[in-house]
């Protein structure tokens, strides 16, 4: 049987978001009313959830962050703390641009190190890892390891998070040191190998 979903007292869940189960929300959190959020994840303290935001299953936040609206964090993301989302390109305190939310995707498996900060429209591939500080403002490919500001490719990881031995781009085949999964550089692209 599936442990249920926990929250620390001091977190407030509204009434209509879903938490799967084994998800626990630690200390001064908040959880909007319509936010969805899969099963085995873990909100560290000081966490806010909007109410468009897709969470899926095996999500670490820690402490800090604010995921906003029109946000979504495909399964095992892992979020440092303070992390940055953000939803509108252009705002201004006097002007409501709510209506020009610009969605931000987070593939399966990706890494965004502590106080890194996306640009709100922006899709980050399947197990990239992007370092901490970095502020991404661009599409980021899969596998892809990003720091900087603006964040630039510098190299590639493997799904289990260990840097690979390939070129920035042009041609090449890496093994995973831990894993021993072979990756494929093609142009700009990483695969698997089967």
């Amino acid at each position: 049987m599936d442990t249920p979903a926990w929250h620390h007292d001091s977190a407030i869940i509204d009434d209509g978001a879903q938490l799967g189960p084994g998800t626990k929300v630690w200390h001064f959190s908040h959880v909007c009313a319509g936010a969805r959020i899969g099963a085995g994840c873990s909100l560290g303290q000081n966490v806010f959830v909007g109410n468009d935001v897709v969470i899926g299953s095996g999500v670490k936040i820690q402490n800090n962050v604010s995921v906003y609206d029109a946000v979504t964090l495909e399964d095992d993301v892992f979020c440092g703390p303070s992390v940055v989302f953000t939803n509108v390109y252009n705002p201004r305190a006097a002007v409501s641009r709510k209506h020009e939310y610009l969605r931000t995707v987070v593939k399966r498996g990706a890494t965004l190190g502590a106080n890194c900060t996306l640009v709100c429209g922006t899709t980050v591939g399947e197990h990239a890892f992007v370092g901490a500080g970095s502020v991404v403002n661009r599409d980021v490919p899969a596998f892809a390891l990003m720091v900087g500001v603006p964040a630039r490719r510098i190299g590639w990881m493997s799904r289990h998070g260990e840097r690979l031995g390939l070129p920035v781009r042009g041609e090449g085949e890496a093994t995973c040191p831990a894993t021993g999964e072979r990756y494929r550089l093609v142009g700009d692209v990483v695969i698997m190998v089967e």
